[in-house]
């Protein structure tokens, strides 16, 4: 695990849905989850706790009850120690309505690779089992501050707002993921990102509305465009030729794939304003590509929409 700022690979989109869906590996759990994460009254270290590849399946239960936050850090970084310490201060602040799971990536690579991070800092968070990118560099305290009250609001919309107190064993238990679907998620874990999409494809083929199916195959494909990706390469190419329609739909990516994104909607939405034919087709597909990964009910997918509508008409 590399320690720079910059990102050449991707990270989890804003909602995964059906893609890299963590809650499956709830199903492989054996233990409780970890005793760390007690009941609020215990002091800060009750909302923190140390994760490896054993205890990761448990601590997802919890997703379900509280939002849980992945802190993917290295010993090596002085930039993983400022957000830690921030995040920490949140966790505790927070007395029982959020998880800071911190994860070191130099002794469990396995996590960091579900998360496609390849660079710390690097900070998700997974509710009712879906990973959301937070952050992906370092950032001041106000910002990770400001995401974490973003994040809460996301949890709470999304019907996640108990505390730690409340975390029964009924609380964590979930369905097993269909078949197909499952294949999938073991072939991402796998780094088989052809064998995801095919995956994905078949359970379309049987069932052309499952809306999880169609989420993650968008994923999986932004994946396998990002699988080798320089990314100051790709954004170096797309600021020098502003109208370079793969240079820019490969930047969106990169947005997308960081968690910017409204970043990478307004780049699409401008672009297809100034092209025309065959090219703005190819963008709007892959705008609304960018959308099924977002989510249909995130409200920047319904902003972006309307900017699209404006674009074309």
């Amino acid at each position: 695990m590399s320690t720079p700022n910059h990102r050449p690979a991707p990270a989890p989109s804003m909602n995964l849905r059906g893609a890299v869906d963590l809650s499956a590996l709830k199903n492989r759990a054996s233990t409780p989850p970890p005793a760390a994460a007690g009941a609020p009254g215990e002091g800060p270290s009750s909302y923190v706790v140390e994760v490896s590849e054993q205890s990761f399946p448990q601590v997802v239960q919890l997703s379900s009850t509280v939002p849980v936050i992945v802190n993917l850090y290295s010993p090596r970084s002085p930039e993983s120690a400022e957000i830690t310490a921030v995040l920490e201060q949140e966790a505790a602040a927070r007395q029982g309505r959020l998880l800071l799971a911190n994860v070191d990536v130099d002794a469990h690579p396995q996590i960091a690779q579900a998360f496609q991070a390849v660079a710390v800092p690097t900070v998700a968070a997974v509710i009712k089992g879906q990973p959301v990118p937070l952050l992906d560099r370092p950032v001041p305290a106000e910002q990770i501050r400001a995401l974490v009250t973003e994040l809460m609001q996301v949890a709470e919309a999304n019907g996640v707002s108990g505390s730690l107190g409340e975390a029964g064993e009924g609380a964590a238990e979930e369905k097993p993921l269909p078949p197909l679907h499952q294949e999938a998620y073991d072939a991402i874990v796998a780094g088989d990102y052809d064998g995801a999409a095919a995956a994905y494809r078949k359970a379309l083929a049987e069932q052309p509305a499952d809306a999880d199916a169609k989420a993650g195959l968008a994923q999986v494909e932004l994946m396998q465009r990002l699988r080798d990706a320089d990314a100051e390469a790709l954004r170096t190419a797309a600021a020098e030729h502003p109208d370079d329609v793969d240079a820019q739909l490969a930047v969106a990516d990169l947005d997308i794939s960081g968690g910017h994104v409204e970043d990478a909607f307004n780049r699409l939405i401008r672009l297809i304003s100034r092209t025309g034919g065959e090219d703005r087709e190819r963008v709007r597909m892959r705008l609304l590509d960018l959308f099924e990964i977002a989510g249909p009910s995130d409200p920047r997918v319904t902003k972006a929409r309307s900017a699209l509508a404006r674009a074309l008409f």
